[in-house]
């Protein structure tokens, strides 16, 4: 998928589909686990503990050839989440689960993957705080917490611990999770929206939250969508990008700091391929594998060398041959052709993976080439990340 997804105040886990426990320099391509690394608070490394882990270690049970995606969560208290799509169209889930984000009909925290409750034939995940949403036959299917809306399925109904299925809306090919929001995106290049709305993350004018899909207006021609924390991103059939919500940090790319609750042109930018957030900050790769970044930065999560936000996107230099890229709360994933996993920014719970709990504002090699690695999701939780 060409999009990110985003969590809200979590823990900190890092997936990566390697080998079984040897650290990051003895991954070998044979490896066929999914790994994870960071906090694990709430038993979201998926390894049947609850101790963090500053190394890879394997999810339990999952190959990286049986996933085809994986979505990443947040939730309160540190309780990150995963959910994996399986390649037969059932989907997986482990972590945090006090709103019933595990889909499992309990609010139990797990810390092994078991399936989400009556789940088949599904073709793309998304996961935000304390909640998940599904695409299945091109309809979308959301569970966990609601406090906004953000179930889609126009109820105001705390939560649900099991799959409901989100209002009105048909022939959806992706979506992508905000904080407390999601994005979809139409087969015929329109975007709709739904959940919590206070920075105008839903795009459509208001700041009002919507517990049903609301379509983004001037938005037509639209192939790819992600969600930041509370911001959204959206990449034209020409190559542009466009951005609305929250600004505060320069993460819309105008060059201001305002909220933008209409979608707004990211300056500078053409000729784009796919683009990703993180929870306050933006990437765009180019067609010619360059890489661009803009928005918050005071970890050094934008790769730059620096920690300054910025309100425009600046190049990434040490980011070349980028297949794959995510964004947490300040920190980002690389995955490079060569299947190396480069990782930058706040490293307090051991989030980039090179052993140590230091801070980079450039790429440190958190796997070597030939890792096996092909991918990170789209978004990662508070110093969670993943890869597969």
């Amino acid at each position: 998928m060409t999009h990110l997804r985003s969590a809200y105040g979590l823990g900190a886990a890092v997936l990566v589909l390697l080998g079984l426990a040897a650290p990051p320099a003895g991954a070998e391509p044979s490896d066929p686990w999914v790994r994870a690394w960071g906090l694990n608070s709430a038993g979201q490394l998926g390894n049947g503990s609850t101790l963090d882990q500053q190394t890879p270690s394997a999810v339990s049970g999952l190959s990286r050839n049986d996933v085809r995606e994986l979505a990443t969560g947040g939730g309160s208290n540190d309780r990150n989440h995963a959910v994996a799509l399986l390649q037969d169209g059932t989907v997986q889930s482990w972590g945090g689960n006090n709103k019933g984000q595990l889909g499992d009909g309990t609010t139990v925290d797990r810390s092994l993957p078991a399936a989400v409750t009556g789940l088949s034939r599904v073709s793309d995940v998304a996961a935000g705080i304390d909640f998940a949403v599904a695409v299945r036959d091109g309809r979308v299917l959301s569970w966990g917490g609601n406090a906004h809306g953000q179930l889609g399925d126009g109820t105001a109904a705390d939560q649900s611990t099991r799959p409901v299925r989100v209002q009105s809306l048909s022939k959806v090919k992706d979506v992508a999770a905000g904080c407390q929001f999601t994005v979809a995106l139409r087969q015929d290049g329109t975007v709709w929206s739904w959940g919590r709305n206070h920075q105008g993350q839903l795009g459509t004018g208001s700041t009002t939250d919507r517990n049903t899909p609301q379509r983004v207006p001037g938005l037509s021609d639209v192939v790819a969508v992600a969600a930041g924390c509370q911001h959204a991103l959206a990449l034209t059939s020409e190559g542009t990008v466009k951005a609305w919500g929250r600004g505060f940090d320069g993460q819309l790319g105008n060059d201001t700091t305002e909220l933008s609750s209409s979608p707004v042109d990211v300056l500078h930018l053409d000729s784009v391929a796919r683009v990703f957030s993180g929870w306050y900050h933006s990437f765009a790769l180019l067609d010619d594998g360059s890489v661009r970044a803009w928005g918050g930065n005071w970890a050094g999560q934008l790769g730059d060398g620096s920690t300054v936000k910025r309100t425009t996107p600046v190049p990434v230099p040490a980011l070349t041959g980028v297949s794959s890229l995510a964004g947490g709360y300040a920190f980002s994933l690389a995955v490079l052709d060569d299947r190396s996993v480069l990782a930058w920014g706040d490293n307090a719970s051991g989030q980039l993976g090179d052993g140590t709990t230091t801070a980079s504002s450039s790429p440190v090699v958190a796997l070597p080439p030939g890792s096996g690695i092909g991918r990170v999701p789209a978004l990662l939780p508070w110093k969670s990340s993943y890869a597969y």
